[in-house]
């Protein structure tokens, strides 16, 4: 291809561009500002301040985990809010002393949900229906040792979850 004048014009015109283009790169990574690295600070997960039991007029009394930021209120919440009968301009708060016991918080067996029920260790989706089952078919408890009529209660299991069931009539 013979060089024509035409030619040699495109040639320049193309090698300025790229002169042009790498030169606006330079002067344009030299006007950016440098900048330290982006430092990423994890905040502590919310520890356990304690635990504190939550009575009187509530609807899911007992011994609940707070943390520090906690408040009554959320307090409150968590035992499942107050009944309909509680009266709210007599709260009371009482601290434990170092020498106090501290007891689970007890599931009643005859009046318990399902989904209560199995809450307890050992107790799954079918033990708790074969415990609404019992007690429909054979009234209320009448103590916590009847608990192993039910199939699949074994005395071993039991004694597991005796700590943390109690009847009521």
């Amino acid at each position: 291809m013979p060089v024509t004048r035409a030619n040699r014009i495109w040639t320049a015109a193309v090698l300025f561009l790229l002169l042009l283009i790498i030169a606006g790169g330079v002067v344009l990574r030299l006007r950016m500002p440098h900048t330290s690295p982006i430092e990423i600070i994890l905040a502590a997960p919310d520890e356990s301040a304690g635990q504190i039991y939550i009575g009187g007029d509530v609807n899911a009394p007992g011994y609940y985990t707070y943390l520090a930021r906690d408040n009554i209120s959320g307090l409150v919440s968590a035992a499942g809010g107050t009944t309909n009968s509680a009266d709210l301009t007599d709260i009371r708060l009482y601290v434990a002393t170092a020498g106090d016991d501290f007891q689970p918080q007890q599931v009643d067996i005859n009046r318990a949900e399902d989904w209560l029920l199995e809450a307890l260790p050992g107790i799954g989706e079918v033990l708790a229906g074969r415990i609404i089952a019992y007690r429909e078919q054979h009234g209320p408890f009448r103590n916590t040792t009847e608990l192993t009529q039910v199939e699949g209660i074994t005395v071993s299991l039991y004694e597991k979850i005796k700590p943390l069931i109690t009847v009521t009539e």
